[in-house]
This record gives structure tokens, sequence and C-alpha cells, in this order.
């Protein structure tokens, strides 16, 4: 039997003495009831009672220490083989109506391990299962889903056929909500049909081709996810050219190194817009950088009075007409460029290709269940591959984009989430840790979220439990893969319970092999087995094949495989824990592990996010232990009292939660934020080495 509570426990949660005796009653009760001693199931059921108490209890109900206490009070004592314990189980319901559901009674498929098998061992009949499903409009069909002559790692999909990708995000009834969209400092929100998007998205390729760029020439987006970028993004794209997306947060000189890269001939660009309170001068950077000449959607400033010669105002660029024949593309011609983070070398320019999104929408459709009642709401940019993941997300699904200029760690996005009705909502840790750091989510009403999804970083099970608190117990689709993926390679599904921060399985149309020194292991670096939809086969600045392929050993079978780079653990229970980059591996005192585990490893209160590193300090090549640490309160920065009792707190959680030969911290550094490689991405150990090393060459 679990152990029981005292009533000093309860009061610990901030429960009202006559209030915690109470709810210690009935929570004893409960735990008095269950069988005993309790194996995984009985273990299951525990939770589950226990939940239902905490979510009909008013004063217990937005207590998230209670939340934790109860989760971990449940699955004490868990044998490992169980693996971790789930905060959520499919409904009946979930298993009959998903869209998974619904594929397994098509085929006549009894589970879902049946279905996962059937996708990677018929991978032509599973891509051409779902380009039916997803309705992709072709010019002229393809002869072949995959080409069987074809290279798998350079795989020939849908040879023959003629299309343009951005028609499939337009099937749906012209009056259907497309996008709904806020921003900070308003309560409004703003409605855009599918009409209104296919109009306005016609009137940007007319006006490019008024521009008389080139069929395929570059177009650079640089500006936040509005309505307006989405339909730049589509228009670009229907008049057969190749958008280039930019985070609108690069500095000049990031902004000109890409746009360079790309051979970019003109940006679409955004004068300013609010956010944090601040107005940030996008289209002053786009000057600075000595960018292309550059079409300049207005916010707050009289746009025209403040324009280079060559550049024009949105209204001035958009054509007249609302019309526009989508440019018929082969399957392989670019769309796209998207660059990766670049934190060791120039940015990676990858491609997505026509057939890409389909990998994206396929992704939503199966494992986020999108569904044409949905309303999707992922905090991103074109500058990152979620952008375009979303929009092929929601509208190849037929779904609504719900889109949010401004501060997204603020109580105000929250209320425009719930006033929107948001039912998949997608987040990067880092932003549920500012959330559960400040609480500016709490008491809002997001009972329609109907399931969350979360990428870019590995998460911490605490953290996820908090952001599955907040909605009242929905899934998190944990969501792993890449931008030369064009979407994840592991993840999780509304069909198999969710434990927090765990995937449950390889994605659908794709298998992976996990290798120690070439070795199957349930722990170690993970690989691709190709062929997959979404697989990039071509490098803008780089050689694909040298980046993914060479060197890499053969599969358990014999498969040539596809290097990923991330570390991933096969747990009890069939369940798989994200270790992070393979570049982030610590080995001190001949003991591995990750930094993300001994991360995991040091939550303090003190503390509202860490990276743990390895640092060669005298050439020896033996590794001291030192992390960057971000205080909570941040006048304590230069604080050596903090730095020193962090030291020692960070050495008694790695000894009680890891291994003692691990256990000893050389250096605390305190700073104000983690160096951030891309959305929610830290910097990799190799770049935070070199800073750690300049640190103590100037000291």
């Amino acid at each position: 039997m679990p152990p029981t509570l005292a009533l000093a426990d309860v009061e610990s949660w901030g429960l009202p003495p006559r209030l915690a005796r109470d709810f210690l009653s009935r929570v004893n009760g409960v735990i008095h009831r269950a069988a005993a001693p309790l194996d995984a199931h009985g273990q299951e059921r525990l939770w589950r009672e226990l939940c239902g108490l905490l979510m009909s209890d008013a004063d217990a109900r937005w207590r998230f220490a209670a939340h934790r206490a109860l989760f971990h009070l449940a699955y004490a004592n868990r044998a490992p083989g169980d693996g971790p314990g789930p905060a959520w189980f499919p409904a009946a319901s979930d298993l009959r109506e998903s869209n998974i559901g619904k594929l397994l009674a098509e085929h006549r498929l009894t589970t879902y391990e049946e279905l996962q098998r059937w996708s990677k061992e018929r991978r032509e009949e599973f891509w051409a299962t779902m380009v039916r499903k997803l309705g992709i409009v072709f010019r002229r069909d393809p002869s072949w889903i995959l080409n069987p002559a074809s290279d798998p790692l350079h795989a020939d999909w849908l040879p023959g056929a003629e299309l343009n990708i951005a028609e499939s995000c337009f099937r749906a009834d012209p009056k259907k909500t497309a996008i709904l969209s806020g921003r900070e400092g308003s309560k409004a929100i703003r409605r855009m049909t599918y009409g209104d998007l296919r109009r306005l998205s016609a009137r940007v390729a007319n006006g490019l081709d008024a521009l008389n760029l080139h069929q395929g020439a570059r177009i650079a987006l640089y500006l936040p996810m509005a309505p307006e970028a989405v339909a730049a993004y589509l228009g670009v794209i229907l008049s057969g050219r190749c958008a280039v997306g930019i985070a609108d947060s690069a500095a000049p000189p990031e902004f000109r190194k890409r746009a360079q890269i790309a051979d970019a001939e003109a940006v679409i660009t955004v004068d300013s817009y609010v956010l944090g309170g601040k107005r940030h001068l996008i289209y002053d950077k786009v000057v600075e950088a000595d960018g292309p000449r550059a079409v300049v959607l207005p916010r707050a400033r009289s746009t025209r009075d403040l324009l280079r010669d060559d550049d024009l105002a949105w209204e001035d660029f958009l054509g007249d007409r609302d019309t526009y024949d989508a440019v018929s593309c082969h399957p392989g011609e670019p769309t796209n460029i998207l660059f990766s983070s670049g934190t060791t070398k120039d940015p990676k320019g990858i491609p997505w290709t026509h057939t890409t999104p389909i990998k994206s929408a396929a992704d939503a459709y199966l494992h986020l269940d999108v569904r044409p009642s949905d309303v999707l709401a992922w905090p991103t940019s074109f500058g990152w591959m979620m952008g375009p993941w979303l929009t092929y997300a929601s509208l190849v699904n037929n779904a609504t984009m719900a889109l949010y200029v401004g501060s997204t760690t603020k109580r105000a996005f929250g209320e425009f989430v719930a006033d929107a009705g948001v039912t998949m909502l997608g987040v990067v840790p880092k932003l549920v840790r500012s959330w559960k750091s400040d609480g500016a989510m709490e008491g809002l009403d997001w009972h329609r979220i109907r399931l969350f999804a979360s990428t870019a970083e590995p998460s911490t099970p605490e953290e996820m439990l908090y952001l599955m608190f907040l909605a009242g117990y929905r899934p998190i689709i944990e969501y792993c893969g890449g931008t030369e993926i064009g979407g994840g390679y592991i993840t999780g599904t509304v069909v198999q319970p969710c434990a927090p921060s765990t995937f449950t399985t390889p994605a659908l149309g794709l298998d992976l092999a996990i290798l120690d020194d070439g070795q199957p292991a349930r722990r170690g670096e993970v690989f691709l087995v190709p062929p997959s939809i979404g697989l990039s086969t071509d490098l803008l600045n780089y050689d694909n094949d040298e980046e993914y392929y060479a060197g890499v050993p053969k599969g358990p079978h014999g498969e040539r495989l596809r290097r990923h780079g991330d570390q991933i653990e096969h747990l009890g229970g069939g369940y798989y824990r994200h270790l992070g980059r393979i570049d982030d591996m610590i080995n001190i005192n001949g003991v591995k592990t990750s930094s993300e585990e001994v991360r995991s490893a040091i939550g303090n209160d003190l503390v509202y996010d860490s990276k743990p590193i390895a640092v060669d300090l005298d050439g020896s090549g033996q590794h001291r232990l030192v992390v960057y640490a971000v205080p909570r309160d941040a006048r304590l920065l230069g604080s050596d009292e903090l730095r020193i009792q962090l030291r020692g707190e960070f050495q008694r959680s790695i000894k009680a939660n890891l291994n003692p030969l691990l256990a000893h911290v050389e250096d605390v550094v305190l700073v104000s934020e983690l160096p951030q490689a891309g959305p929610g991405k830290t910097r990799t150990m190799k770049d935070l080495r070199k800073d750690y090393l300049a640190r103590k060459a100037r000291s």
C-alpha cells in the first residue's frame, strides 16, 4: 500500500487547517481502499482516483504542490520495467473516434503496434494512404508514390506528378475560419476565412509577378506569425517561388548571412510590432543589414515615409486581382528554405519541397489527431520549421490556426488561448517553465484544449505534469524531429497513455534504431531508417550525404541508417526518454550521462533553468562539471553566496539522484538567460565550453 499522508504534508500545500484535515481524510480514504500490494495497474487506478479528487475539490484544484505530491505518491516504488507512471489515459472514445482509431478500423488492424508495423514495413502503401487521406491536390497524378528503383537514401517520391502544395491548403469551405489572430495590447480576435486567405495569397502572388521576379526566385520572410505572414508564405509558393524563413528575432548580421546563403532577391517584412511592452523595429534591421528589396507591412509608423527608394509598402505591393492560377511544379522543386541553428558553423540551408509538407500534415493528422473542428495554436514564426509545419498541419487538415503576436509568457496570451477556443496548444518547455515560475496561466478556462504538444528541447516530468494540470489533465504529445525531416521521428499518440516528458512511438511511416558503439542498445544514439517523405536529400550549402550518412554504421538487420544526432533511451512499458543532443554527452570519472539527465536531477527552487556542461580546464583530457544557472531572483546574478549555495545543493542532488562519481561541481555560472540557438533550444555544450574558458581567461 502507498504511504499515507500526514496533516503537515497537506498544510504544506497551502490549505488552511480545517480544509487540510477534510482533504487529508478523503485522500487517505482513497489510499486505504486501494488493493495492496499495488502492481502497475493498481498504481494507475490509484492515480485516476486521486486525480479525480484533486479536480473536483475547489480548494485543491489550483494547488500544483498537491497534484505533484499525490502523483508521486500514487507511483511510489514503481518497478522500472513498468515504465514511468502515466498521468493521462485514453478513453474508449479516443480509441474509436481518433484518426488513428479510424485508420485501424479501415485496415482491419486491432492494435496500435500492428499499425506501426504496417506503416514501416509497407511504406509506399502507408504514404499512399496518407496522400489520399489528406486530399493532396495534383495537377497530374504520380506514376508511383515511391519510385521502386530509387535509392532509399535519395528516395524519389511522387515521380511523374505535377502539383503546387499550396493548393492543398485551400480545400475547406471558403466560409470556414482559417485563422483566428490576436496581438498584445488588444482583446480583439480577428477572423480570416479560407476564402479571405486564398484571396490575399493570390494578391501576394500577383504582386510578386508584378515585380518581375523569375520563377523559383527566393523571397525572404522576416516578420512575426500573423495572418498576412501566412498569406505571404502561401502566395510565394502559389507563384512557383521559394520562401526563405528568417526569424524576426535575428539580428541584422544573422539576417544578412541567411539572406546571402539563400540568395534572397526580396524580403517581406514588417515595420514594427509590440512584444513584451516594447516596440520591435524589424524593417530598420533590414535596412541596417543592407537587405534586398523589401515589401513592408505597416504597424504603427507611417510606412511610406520611411522606405528606401526601391522598397514598397504592403498595400502598394499587393496586386488588385484576388485570383491566381497556381504554378504547376514537380514534387522535388523547393518551396521553402529553412535554417538550422548554426551553433558551431554557418547555418545549414535546408530546402523543403512540395512533398515535405505531406510529412508535416500527416504527423498532425495521426499523432496530434488534428480534425477539421480543431483550433491549433503554437507560438512560432516562419523562421522556425514549426511555422510552415503549423500552416500545413492546420490548413491541409481543414482546421483553424490561432496566431498571437506578442509575449506568450503573459496572462494575456492565455486569455487569447481561452477566447479563441484553442483545442491543440503547442509549446516549448522553456515557455512552460516560465508559466510555472510565475503562475501566469493558473485559473484560466482551458477546458476546450484536448491535447498539448511539446518540442524544441527535452522537457522535464515536473514541467509537463504542470502543463497537464493547467488544462485539467490533457495528454501531451512530445514531438521530436527536425527541419531536415519535415516533422517528427519520435512522438506520441492519443491512443496510448501519456506519462509526462516521455514518447511512446516512432513516428508512423518511419523507423529508428538506437545504437551504442554501433551495437543495438536501449540507451544510445538514435539513427533513422530511411526512406520517408520529408527526409532531406539536398542541402543548400553543405553535402547532405556527408552530413547524414557518412560514417554511419549499419542497422541491426543491415539497414542503411541516417544520422540524426540525438540520444534517447527506451524505457520500460514501451516509453522513450529524450536525453538531448549527442554533442551534450558528459563523461566524468568514467561515468557517461547527458546534460539533460543532470539538468533533470538538479532542479532547484532558486533556479529558473540550468545547463550543465563538461569542461577540460587544463588540457589533460579530464573533464570537470560546470553548471550555467539562471536565478529566479535576477538581483542575485552577482551573488557569490548564491553561487556557492547552489554548488553544494547541485552536488547533493546529483549524488542522491544520479551517481556519486558525478557529484563534484567545479563551478556555477550565474547568467540572466541561457544562450539560445533557436526557439527554446539552448546552445550546445561546445559553445558554452568556449564561453566558460573565455570567462576563466578574463578572470
